[in-house]
């Protein structure tokens, strides 16, 4: 739909709220036309090709063949916030070392604008590639870690976010229910240990651990993701939960002393 002319919103702050459109409408179709771009925004022509050429001139989109791309300088935004992130050397180290051990996938989730964003991934020698990569979100109440990261939110910070978040079926196993998300928050709690079966992507199990500091608030979250057929049984219910749990709890003390 056109851009609302919202009288409360400057128009200076409306136009950029606009050129975000377009910049996302961009990233989700990489190599869309001036035409194209228009006609899924439903924005005039004119006022897309005006802010394609603003991001065209400022280096942050290209201009190849027919349409337009994300430019490299968003590598380069993307590697300064990752890099400057409070103990990301010492996440990245462990997430790999997690990986290397168990031979699964390991990740590093932080909590953003009420989603779970991957920081730091790492593969081991029998990993499932299902993961969408570094930067991209997913909701925290989908994934074992962005449950476990839930489980360490203050009782009013969890209402906030359960009266906002809009509840996304992502396979028939997702949580949408809040008083079915709370029981299980709970129980989280009480073990310190967060179990994903099937509720983000069929076919995968995840074991997740919130990763605290010395507050007791959230920095994060780790997991070990794999195919379901793998991660069971003993291997599942206990020995990765407490491989997470002494991780967590050696990255915490490095973080807080480093």
């Amino acid at each position: 739909m056109p851009p609302a002319d919202t009288p409360d919103v400057p128009a200076n702050v409306q136009s950029a709220r606009t050129l975000f459109d377009v910049l996302e409408c961009v990233k989700e179709g990489q190599g869309k036309t001036v035409s194209e771009v228009s006609a899924e925004l439903d924005y005039a022509r004119s006022t897309v090709h005006r802010h394609l050429r603003t991001l065209e001139d400022l280096e942050y989109i290209v201009h190849r063949g027919e349409g337009y791309h994300l430019g490299l300088r968003f590598l380069d935004f993307g590697m300064n916030a990752r890099d400057n992130y409070a103990g990301y050397d010492l996440i990245r180290q462990k997430v790999a070392e997690i990986a290397e051990t168990t031979g699964e996938r390991c990740q590093f989730f932080v909590e953003e604008h009420e989603d779970a964003v991957y920081l730091a991934r790492s593969v081991g020698e029998n990993a499932v590639q299902t993961d969408p990569g570094i930067g991209s979100r997913i909701p925290l109440y989908a994934a074992s870690a962005g449950k476990a990261i839930l489980a360490e939110f203050s009782e009013q910070k969890l209402s906030d976010y359960i009266e906002h978040v809009t509840f996304e079926q992502l396979t028939t196993k997702t949580i949408t229910d809040p008083d079915v998300l709370r029981e299980e928050l709970a129980q989280i709690r009480e073990r310190g240990y967060s179990f994903n079966r099937q509720e983000t992507l069929c076919g995968t199990h995840a074991v997740g651990v919130a990763v605290t500091d010395a507050d007791g608030r959230p920095i994060g979250g780790l997991s070990v993701t794999g195919p379901s057929h793998r991660l069971k049984g003993e291997h599942f219910e206990n020995e990765l939960p407490d491989l997470l749990l002494g991780a967590a709890n050696e990255l915490e003390l490095n973080i807080a002393f480093s």
